[in-house]
């Protein structure tokens, strides 16, 4: 018995709107769905959810680092 393969998503099409993607701005098909990308990044919208933080965790220092020097 086979099973019949689902049809890929197509290599050259944008994956935001899935029209074919540009050379120059690849894998996207334009500067506009590029920055829409990476508006979603910067916004985190790409994250992945995780347990809750703990209260009593330490707090990062004032340069950002986690760790003392």
């Amino acid at each position: 018995m086979s099973t019949a393969a689902k049809p890929k998503a197509r290599r050259d099409a944008c994956p935001l709107c899935g029209q074919p993607s540009s050379e120059t701005h690849a894998p996207f098909c334009g500067q506009g769905c590029r920055d829409r990308d990476l508006l979603k990044w910067l916004g985190d919208g790409y994250r992945v959810p995780g347990p809750p933080a703990e209260p009593d965790a330490p707090e990062f220092g004032r340069d950002g680092l986690d760790s003392e020097r």
